[in-house]
């Protein structure tokens, strides 16, 4: 269909042609231009992998060893503590500043006298709550350097706080509360995931 127009004759057909290319083309502008945008408002795979749960093997600690995974850049410790670890738990109780974990700093599963879901397996943030040095780990009951009443823990380097084995800190240090019990669940006897509170709880 032509139209005249200043003695000229117009082509509608080709007009509303043009009109629609121009239209589509310049969606596809648009679209290229706010696709990317949009993508780098969303958290990049390496955002979303340091806050994802971790799975961590166990089976292989040894009674009495400590092995550090890493959980949203933190160190997240596992202790297979032996029994008699177990034992000195509680006799020492008079000595710590919450010795039944009445902060918060533990999931509510977690909040019993190991701090754990297993009483032999202690999984607890490696991060002094003092001003957030890590810890380190102590096991040796009596050691010369921390006095013959020490019965086995964590020592913070930086200021000298102390926790024991259920990383519940003692009283007279720098440390304000416990060590941080990190959310997490057994995905089977030998496989632990952090990041993810257990099951029913």
């Amino acid at each position: 269909m032509s139209q005249e127009a200043d003695g000229q004759k117009v082509d509608t057909r080709k007009r509303k042609f043009l009109i629609a290319a121009t239209s589509a083309v310049g969606g596809v502008a648009v679209a290229g231009v706010a696709v990317p945008l949009v993508m780098s408002m969303l958290p990049s795979a390496r955002a979303k992998a340091a806050g994802a749960p971790v799975e961590v093997d166990i089976s292989k600690i040894e009674p009495g060893m400590l092995l550090t995974a890493e959980w949203r850049g933190k160190p997240v410790w596992v202790v297979n503590r032996t029994k008699e670890m177990l034992d000195l738990l509680g006799k020492h109780n008079d000595k710590l500043v919450d010795p039944n974990s009445e902060q918060p700093q533990q999931p509510v599963y977690c909040k019993n006298a190991t701090r754990s879901i297993k009483p032999e397996f202690l999984v607890a943030v490696g991060i002094c709550t003092h001003l957030g040095c890590s810890p380190t780990y102590r096991k040796e009951v009596g050691a010369e350097d921390l006095g013959a009443d020490w019965p086995g823990g964590f020592l913070c380097p930086c200021h000298g706080s102390r926790f024991d084995l259920a990383a519940r800190v003692f009283k007279n240090v720098p440390a304000p509360t416990n060590l941080v019990i990190p959310p997490h669940q057994y995905l089977s006897a030998g496989k632990i995931q952090i990041g993810v509170d257990a099951k029913g709880a």
